[in-house]
């Protein structure tokens, strides 16, 4: 392949201590190289002078396919139909927008913003051979997902019995079967208990009816055995309680429940709440305790699913919670059950500034980001669609990097969130490279890519270049220049060309077969053997790091 130079950009990369350095890269079949001999000459060259150069973005929580997100797109077309379409052109294919947009143009709008990685969140596994499919749909990017087992019936059997052996085993089978990358724990217990036509539970230590064990057990237990395994990302973890005010103490609590071993908390804004939960009018911010609980313990890890004005859609396993907002907000709702491993909630939702829950909801996403000492343990999410569409990051960016911009905003909103909260009396602003760390390096040593995140020698040669520019909001809205594995794709908003970036999955560090008939047994149980079901290579790629 050619020998490819990015000449005098001005460079970002965190991960390998380059701060704004003007320097060279080269790259060579879609990697990072080092530096040839002096007067090499490249095959061919982009003249980068006076250009913020930054490793491609990775976002390491949204929704973009499988069934939640098809059911989603069906259920809105009001959402697609007020907003602007994707046009056929020789190069691309058509398309809608929206909170949910469709396959091809979930690829576009990411690369357009230089995201060149993307993981979904939730995928139940009796959904991966459909996410496979929409993957395999969506360009530009690569991508992987994570795998619902907080609620699973047969995870939930084995906790309760003490079965370790029995669970590492079915966790890595349902990993290395279904195609996913780390195990996700959706409101454990909570949503099988709403299942069965009970409230969700309201304590860290309420057992699960007929399955004789609790959340704590069951977050304690997953991420001991992603520890087991040697998965490259942690536990992914949506704690109890989401959305309800109150519910900082169970965030609290299920930190403390994973007992040493790492974990990741993501949307982690909606888990922050002080308050009642049957009074709107205690309604306050308590990131303040929990962030301080994160710089702590650097065993955990955080993303934020920050708030952003305007029309959006939530989705989540969290059945329960849709149905919260269902009659919170008056809106339409679905629900679905999936047999034996989780469940979904989808209900459109319209984020006011007007709005005080709203508002100060928007202020205690960024107090996440001003709060967290090391900017390591903190990645930028919206949980896309849920707090809003990642078409938005550029929006938070100069809410982060400009302290006035944020009291602008802020003078706008309800007198009370002032009160309620301490955005306020936050100076801090990030810097550029603050910004490299949470949309990129961050993030990628959270999943635990090698490859991703960064520009040194052996990564994927990823890149995205901004013009340099006081409206921070503008310079990342529109890359100047958008390269995956060394390939032009965007060039000033343009998209040059349309790569399909292979599904990123994982390799458990344990024998499957340790366990007598644990593969056979559930095998039988699908129906089905996830293994026989083709998946190219040129779709898959591994990225097992050892913990």
């Amino acid at each position: 392949m050619a020998l490819l130079r990015w000449s005098n950009g001005i460079v970002y990369d965190p991960r390998n201590g380059v701060d704004g350095w003007v320097r060279d890269l080269w790259a060579r079949d879609g990697k990072i190289i080092s530096p040839p001999p002096a007067g090499t000459s490249a095959d061919r060259t982009f003249d980068l002078t006076g250009l913020v150069v930054m490793p491609g973005g990775v976002d390491m929580h949204a929704h973009i396919a499988g069934p939640k997100v098809n059911v989603a797109r069906k259920f809105r077309p009001e959402d697609r139909r007020d907003s602007p379409p994707f046009h056929r052109t020789d190069l691309l294919r058509s398309g809608t927008t929206g909170s949910t947009p469709t396959t091809f143009v979930t690829g576009y709008l990411y690369a357009g913003l230089g995201y060149t990685t993307v993981f979904d969140a939730a995928i139940p596994p009796l959904g991966a051979r459909h996410t496979l499919e929409e993957f395999h749909d969506t360009p530009a990017i690569d991508k992987g997902f994570f795998v619902l087992v907080g609620n699973n019936h047969y995870a939930m059997r084995q906790i309760a019995s003490g079965e370790r052996d029995r669970l590492r085993a079915f966790c890595a089978w349902l990993l290395n079967s279904t195609r996913g990358y780390a195990l996700k724990i959706v409101n454990p217990g909570g949503v099988e208990v709403w299942k069965q036509g009970s409230n969700s539970l309201a304590h860290l230590d309420d057992i699960v009816p007929g399955f004789n064990t609790s959340p704590r057990a069951i977050v304690r237990e997953i991420a001991r055995t992603a520890d087991e395994l040697r998965l490259p990302h942690a536990a992914h973890i949506h704690c109890n309680q989401l959305g309800i005010p109150g519910n900082w103490t169970t965030t609290l609590a299920t930190m403390q429940a994973i007992e040493g071993h790492r974990g990741h908390f993501t949307h982690i804004q909606f888990h922050s709440y002080g308050g009642g939960p049957d009074d709107q009018g205690t309604f306050c911010s308590k990131v303040p305790p929990l962030a301080e609980y994160v710089n702590s313990h650097p065993n955990i890890t955080v993303d934020v699913g920050q708030v952003v004005f305007g029309e959006t859609t939530s989705m989540t396993g969290d059945g329960p919670l849709g149905h919260y907002l269902h009659k919170v907000t008056g809106r339409k709702w679905f629900n679905s059950d999936t047999e034996c491993e989780g469940g979904c909630g989808i209900v459109p939702i319209t984020y006011q500034e007007k709005s005080f829950v709203h508002s100060l909801q928007w202020a205690i996403g960024l107090e996440w980001y001003l709060l967290v000492k090391n900017p390591w343990q903190i990645a930028m999410s919206t949980d896309h669609p849920n707090g809003g569409a990642f078409v938005a990051y550029p929006e938070i960016i100069a809410l982060l990097m400009s302290r006035d911009y944020r009291r602008e905003v802020l003078k706008r909103l309800p007198a009370r969130v002032l009160e309620r909260g301490t955005l306020a009396d936050l100076d801090r602003e990030y810097t550029l490279a603050e910004i490299a760390i949470i949309t990129r390096a961050a993030p990628a040593k959270m999943l635990g890519l090698p490859h991703k995140g960064h520009l040194g020698v052996g990564a994927d040669a990823d890149i995205a270049v901004y013009t340099p520019s006081q409206n921070h909001r503008e310079m990342f809205e529109l890359p100047r220049y958008v390269f995956k594995a060394g390939e032009l794709i965007v060039e000033q908003g343009e998209i040059r060309k349309v790569p399909f970036g292979p599904i990123i999955c994982t390799e458990p560090k344990y024998d499957v077969g340790a366990v007598p008939h644990i593969r056979d047994w559930f095998e039988k149980s699908y129906s089905m053997s996830f293994n026989n079901y083709p998946v190219g290579p040129e779709y898959l790629a591994q990225g097992t790091v050892p913990v």
